[in-house]
């Protein structure tokens, strides 16, 4: 089993839009597949049936309350479960953060699913952000897979994320960390811009980007105000196909180990 984190602390790149489409297209290729919602704004659980105010949720497990086993909720994409977030997870910033061994509490909550061996791939929607619950994600997870919005400034902030996954890395919190890939989003192939961005993303990071891109479609938007995937409202659609392409590229690196070096924060 292998913990995938989907991450970028520059918002609006795409993270929950590929964290519920891949999800949704590895688990059509008949791959085992738990999305474990990170962001409090819950749009990941929302947009797969698993948000529901009244049920207890990631939250509770990461604060001792209850066991991560009573918290995985099937959804009715088959082969695809949830640990949904709530907005009770915004308190999980102060209370973990108080937690002796605070950056390994993901870590510690997943690990029982880690020996169960009930899944392939636990996918991390992360938040928008470099707060407690982002270290923990990095802690927690084997590789990164790093949406990158085609635009001017598409580079921003990245450094950073790479600066503090080798911190952790190097600090001996989580050894082995590795890049899956980064995947270019919101690709508009109108503008010479984009193409310029593409460019410029793969002359600094080569192979590791992932050969497909995601394009700019309203269906992106549309689709979780229905509370669908986009294989589910577009299955035909551009969008679909490109998440379909992208589990494929995904797991054929999978299946070569393929996985690339964050580099030493030293």
């Amino acid at each position: 089993m292998k913990i995938i984190a989907v991450t970028n602390q520059k918002g609006g790149v795409g993270k929950t839009t590929t964290s519920v489409n891949l999800s949704a297209t590895l688990a059509e290729a008949g791959q085992r597949i738990l999305l474990v919602d990170l962001d409090p704004q819950a749009n990941a659980s929302s947009v797969i049936g698993a948000k529901d105010p009244s049920l207890p949720g990631l939250y509770h497990a990461l604060v001792g309350e209850m066991p991560v086993s009573e918290l995985i909720r099937t959804t009715r994409l088959p082969n695809l479960s949830a640990l949904p977030a709530s907005l009770d997870l915004a308190g999980a910033e102060v209370e973990v953060a108080r937690m002796e061994g605070h950056l390994f509490q993901v870590r510690t909550v997943l690990e029982p699913i880690r020996q169960g061996g009930a899944f392939d791939f636990v996918i991390l929607d992360c938040p928008p952000s470099l707060g407690i619950l982002m270290s923990n994600a990095l802690v927690a997870a084997d590789e990164l897979l790093i949406p990158i919005q085609c635009e001017y400034y598409a580079l921003e902030g990245l450094g950073l994320l790479m600066e503090v996954a080798g911190q952790i890395r190097d600090s001996g919190a989580n050894q082995n960390i590795a890049i899956a890939g980064m995947l270019m989003t919101m690709f508009d192939s109108r503008t010479n811009l984009n193409a310029a961005v593409i460019k410029d993303v793969r002359g600094h990071f080569e192979e590791v980007v992932f050969a497909t891109e995601i394009p700019r479609t309203i269906r992106f938007g549309e689709a979780p105000s229905h509370g669908l995937t986009i294989l589910e409202y577009d299955p035909n659609g551009n969008g679909a196909a490109a998440y379909r392409s992208l589990a494929k590229e995904f797991l054929e690196r999978k299946s070569r180990h393929l996985a690339f070096q964050i580099p030493s924060s030293r």
